[in-house]
């Protein structure tokens, strides 16, 4: 049986693809995850007795519980989920992006190395081992182009500038060591299970509440949305059709600029809990969610445009995103306010939803 190890697994991304592989695939999909404030297993609990699914709490930093996981399983896959994400607590807090991110990287490569050089030659030919990272490694853009899998690295933000690194050693690993690598590069994800430090469920939650929905400097600045689940399905051609060695770029062509994304939400929360029906709204003092929209001191090193071409995983991998942003969100949307209970497990005693990456204490703010 095919044995895919998802570092990772019980985070945003990470858990919509183990729902994926579970329901898509014939796989056995061992979870890999040391469970930090944006890990949790209610991501998974739909799937926790599942036969296929086994769930292993570990740091991928530690190379003894790693190189004791790879020899117990030995895995015909590694996708690599497993990072610190939230740029503003790089700016806090860079020294665990560098471990998580870089060390750990490196940790999964080099144990990953060792395990294929004592797999015989059929199972060496078939293992894989795919790293998920970021469009943020290249940069920002200006008002026009878009990032290629050729674009140069140009990272802003030290979660940017972790992720460029652990995409270099994966480079080099293949290189250097034959490893069959495979890379990723993804636009801003939405979507169910998303920790509510983000700025769409952030935005979300605070809406329903009537908390404050501040947007960094003047909101202009613009994201390639892609909703999660097309993402997954990404990850997973890249796995079962991309050439080791090989990065591809997956985004969902749906551009807007922070500003749009939060008067969208605020359009659907008004028609799905009309704001003169929402008491929350009404002790602020608030006629309409877009009355809670304030402006804040922008992010530092805030990028201003990210966009991607997808057309090399549409040519290589026959992958195309599958929902438009309209879609995606609506379905976002219905997904937090149908699901209350998850996000108050999730942030209970660990976040409520205070602004991160500024010195200035005390202040809400969006990703």
């Amino acid at each position: 049986m095919e044995k895919i190890i998802v570092t990772g697994g019980a985070g945003f991304i990470g858990a919509n693809f183990v729902h994926l592989l579970l329901a898509e695939t014939d796989a056995q999909v061992i979870v890999y995850d040391k469970l930090t404030y944006a890990g949790h297993l209610e991501s998974l609990s739909s799937v926790a007795d599942h036969p296929r699914y086994r769930f292993v709490r570990g740091d991928i930093v530690d190379r003894g519980q790693v190189d004791a996981l790879l020899a117990e399983v030995r895995p015909t896959a590694i996708v690599n989920f497993a990072a610190e994400s939230h740029v503003d607590r790089s700016i806090d807090g860079p020294g665990d992006f560098v471990n998580t991110n870089l060390v750990g990287c490196f940790t999964m490569l080099d144990a990953a190395r060792a395990l294929h050089a004592d797999l015989d030659a059929a199972h060496r030919e078939a293992f894989r081992f795919l790293h998920v990272s970021t469009d943020e490694v290249y940069g920002s853009l200006g008002p026009t182009g878009l990032f290629h899998e050729t674009t140069p690295y140009a990272p802003n933000s030290p979660y940017a500038a972790s992720k460029a690194g652990a995409d270099h050693l994966v480079r080099a690993y293949g290189k250097t060591y034959g490893l069959p690598v495979l890379l990723t590069n993804c636009s801003n994800n939405y979507g169910p299970y998303q920790f509510p430090e983000k700025l769409i469920p952030l935005m979300i939650l605070n809406a329903a509440e009537g908390r404050p929905l501040p947007i960094y400097g003047d909101g202009s600045n613009v994201r390639d949305w892609i909703f999660v689940e097309d993402h997954c399905r990404g990850v997973l051609a890249a796995l079962r059709r991309g050439e080791p060695g090989e990065k591809y770029n997956l985004g969902g062509n749906n551009e807007c600029s922070n500003v749009q994304v939060v008067h969208t939400l605020c359009d659907l929360l008004e028609a799905a809990r009309p704001a003169a029906d929402n008491p929350s709204l009404a002790r602020v003092g608030a006629s309409s969610y877009r009355d809670l929209i304030t402006y804040v001191d922008d992010r530092p090193g805030h990028d201003h445009r990210y966009a991607i071409d997808t057309t090399k995983a549409g040519q290589e991998l026959d992958w195309q995103p599958a929902h438009d942003f309209a879609a995606g969100i609506a379905r976002t949307v219905d997904w937090y306010l149908d699901n209350p209970d998850w996000c108050q497990a999730v942030t209970a005693g660990a976040y409520d939803r205070e602004r991160l990456g500024l010195a200035s204490e005390g202040a809400e703010a969006s990703t």
